[in-house]
């Protein structure tokens, strides 16, 4: 690992810079945001500290600027019998800033959080990739399950309150 980077939980006075990456990334995809750069930052903010407890975020610093983050959603599953506390987690939003790739530095982004994984002691963790990331998380031990399926949903309204 390059030793002018660091790997570590983001904090809560970098969440306006997360946000700022978020919304770099949909525009290098070209996508068409659903509002302005200043209330999705907004909202951003309020939404990561609302979901604390079931969203960390791990990121890269390299001379004090972010240039790349990675999210672990962690989600409760039901008890077992075998299990009486049991969660899994989806690993989501991992970006590095396009002049940073290549590099393997999103590969150190992915290994940070299934750390991160272990250390909660999740059963599994999941993500949904692009078509080019998939090899990089393959090589950092994620795997086709046929056991994992997915239903797509219609576009509805959106959920504002969990219900």
């Amino acid at each position: 690992m390059d030793n002018s980077i660091i790997i570590r939980p983001a904090t809560s006075d970098e969440l306006d810079a997360l946000a700022e990456l978020r919304w770099q990334w949909i525009l290098e995809n070209q996508d068409v945001p659903v509002t302005g750069r200043e209330e999705f930052v907004r909202h951003f903010v309020v939404w990561a500290r609302e979901n604390t407890s079931s969203h960390r975020c791990m990121v890269m610093v390299r001379d004090e600027v972010i240039i790349g983050m990675a999210w672990l959603a962690v989600l409760p599953r039901v008890p077992s019998p075998r299990a009486l506390h049991r969660a899994s987690g989806d690993l989501q939003c991992v970006y590095v800033v396009p002049g940073e790739r290549d590099g393997g530095l999103g590969g150190q982004l992915i290994d940070a959080v299934l750390d991160r994984a272990r250390e909660l002691g999740l059963e599994r963790v999941t993500v949904h990739s692009s078509s080019r990331a998939v090899p990089a998380y393959s090589r950092h031990g994620f795997e086709s399950s046929p056991l994992l399926l997915h239903a797509t949903l219609p576009a509805t309204t959106p959920i504002r309150d969990g219900r």
